[in-house]
Protein backbone atom coordinates (compact mmCIF):
# COMPACT_ATOMS: atom_id res chain seq x y z
CA UNK A 1 0.00 0.00 0.00
CA UNK A 2 2.94 2.35 0.83
CA UNK A 3 5.33 1.21 -1.92
CA UNK A 4 4.68 4.68 -3.95
CA UNK A 5 5.39 7.01 -1.83
CA UNK A 6 7.54 9.59 -3.37
CA UNK A 7 9.61 12.01 -1.68
CA UNK A 8 10.34 13.83 -5.01
CA UNK A 9 6.55 14.63 -5.20
CA UNK A 10 4.88 17.98 -4.61
CA UNK A 11 2.65 16.22 -2.09
CA UNK A 12 3.63 15.96 1.07
CA UNK A 13 4.81 12.45 2.47
CA UNK A 14 2.35 13.00 5.32
CA UNK A 15 -0.72 13.93 2.47
CA UNK A 16 1.06 10.67 0.23
CA UNK A 17 0.59 8.28 3.38
CA UNK A 18 -2.86 9.75 4.31
CA UNK A 19 -3.93 9.02 0.54
CA UNK A 20 -2.72 5.68 -0.03
CA UNK A 21 -5.04 4.80 3.76
CA UNK A 22 -8.09 6.32 2.15
CA UNK A 23 -7.94 5.07 -1.19
CA UNK A 24 -7.10 1.65 0.48
CA UNK A 25 -10.61 1.86 2.33
CA UNK A 26 -12.24 3.35 -0.55
CA UNK A 27 -11.49 0.17 -2.41
CA UNK A 28 -11.62 -2.54 0.41
CA UNK A 29 -8.53 -3.65 0.61
CA UNK A 30 -8.79 -1.98 4.32
CA UNK A 31 -11.65 -2.86 6.39
CA UNK A 32 -13.18 -1.55 9.25
CA UNK A 33 -11.14 -2.55 12.02
CA UNK A 34 -8.07 -3.51 11.02
CA UNK A 35 -5.04 -1.84 12.15
CA UNK A 36 -2.96 0.62 10.81
CA UNK A 37 1.14 -0.21 11.25
CA UNK A 38 2.24 1.73 14.47
CA UNK A 39 3.41 5.24 14.09
CA UNK A 40 6.88 4.15 14.55
CA UNK A 41 6.72 1.00 12.19
CA UNK A 42 5.45 2.69 9.47
CA UNK A 43 8.36 5.54 9.66
CA UNK A 44 10.81 3.17 9.94
CA UNK A 45 9.77 0.85 6.70
CA UNK A 46 9.01 4.18 4.82
CA UNK A 47 12.35 5.83 5.83
CA UNK A 48 10.80 8.74 7.08
CA UNK A 49 10.22 11.10 10.59
CA UNK A 50 7.72 9.22 12.81
CA UNK A 51 6.22 12.69 12.78
CA UNK A 52 5.18 12.51 9.51
CA UNK A 53 3.18 9.11 10.01
CA UNK A 54 1.51 10.79 12.97
CA UNK A 55 0.54 13.44 10.84
CA UNK A 56 -0.90 11.59 8.24
CA UNK A 57 -2.55 9.40 11.28
CA UNK A 58 -4.46 13.00 12.46
CA UNK A 59 -5.31 13.95 9.67
CA UNK A 60 -6.72 10.05 8.60
CA UNK A 61 -8.41 10.64 12.26
CA UNK A 62 -10.13 14.19 11.78
CA UNK A 63 -11.51 12.86 8.65
CA UNK A 64 -12.82 9.90 10.26
CA UNK A 65 -11.22 7.26 8.36
CA UNK A 66 -9.28 5.90 11.33
CA UNK A 67 -9.07 6.22 15.07
CA UNK A 68 -6.37 5.92 17.19
CA UNK A 69 -6.72 3.98 20.44
CA UNK A 70 -4.54 5.21 23.15
CA UNK A 71 -1.74 2.04 23.85
CA UNK A 72 -3.67 0.32 21.37
CA UNK A 73 -2.67 1.58 17.58
CA UNK A 74 -4.79 3.11 14.75
CA UNK A 75 -7.43 1.50 13.37
CA UNK A 76 -9.55 1.89 10.43
CA UNK A 77 -13.28 2.88 10.76
CA UNK A 78 -16.44 2.30 9.19
CA UNK A 79 -16.82 4.80 5.95
CA UNK A 80 -19.67 5.57 4.57
CA UNK A 81 -20.30 4.39 0.96
CA UNK A 82 -21.04 7.83 0.01
CA UNK A 83 -17.56 8.89 1.37
CA UNK A 84 -15.76 5.40 -0.27
CA UNK A 85 -17.85 6.94 -3.85
CA UNK A 86 -16.04 10.70 -3.54
CA UNK A 87 -12.66 9.30 -2.44
CA UNK A 88 -12.30 7.11 -5.97
CA UNK A 89 -13.83 10.46 -7.62
CA UNK A 90 -11.27 12.14 -6.88
CA UNK A 91 -8.48 9.69 -7.15
CA UNK A 92 -9.58 9.34 -10.23
CA UNK A 93 -9.47 12.89 -11.39
CA UNK A 94 -6.17 12.56 -9.38
CA UNK A 95 -5.00 9.99 -11.69
CA UNK A 96 -6.05 11.73 -14.90
CA UNK A 97 -4.53 15.23 -13.76
CA UNK A 98 -1.27 13.64 -13.54
CA UNK A 99 -1.55 12.03 -17.31
CA UNK A 100 -2.55 15.29 -18.27
CA UNK A 101 0.52 16.85 -17.47
CA UNK A 102 2.36 13.89 -18.01
CA UNK A 103 1.13 14.54 -21.76
CA UNK A 104 1.68 17.24 -21.74
CA UNK A 105 5.90 17.38 -21.04
CA UNK A 106 6.00 14.97 -23.84
CA UNK A 107 3.80 17.42 -26.23
CA UNK A 108 0.51 15.04 -26.48
CA UNK A 109 -2.17 17.27 -26.09
CA UNK A 110 -5.74 16.32 -24.44
CA UNK A 111 -7.16 14.44 -27.34
CA UNK A 112 -4.91 12.45 -28.28
CA UNK A 113 -5.10 11.26 -24.97
CA UNK A 114 -8.51 10.96 -24.62
CA UNK A 115 -7.95 8.98 -28.12
CA UNK A 116 -5.91 6.60 -26.65
CA UNK A 117 -7.20 6.12 -23.84
CA UNK A 118 -10.61 5.12 -25.49
CA UNK A 119 -9.04 2.53 -27.48
CA UNK A 120 -7.20 1.15 -24.37
CA UNK A 121 -10.40 1.35 -22.70
CA UNK A 122 -12.11 -0.29 -25.96
CA UNK A 123 -9.22 -2.91 -26.34
CA UNK A 124 -8.42 -1.40 -29.51
CA UNK A 125 -4.71 -0.72 -28.86
CA UNK A 126 -3.56 -1.39 -32.28
CA UNK A 127 -4.48 1.53 -34.90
Amino acid sequence: MFETIDPRSPTPLWGQIAARVRVAVASGDLRPGEPLPSVRELAKRLRVNPATVAQAYRELAREGFVETRHGAGTFVLEVPRARKTLERKLRASDLIQKMLEDGARLGISATELAEAFRAEVEGDTHE
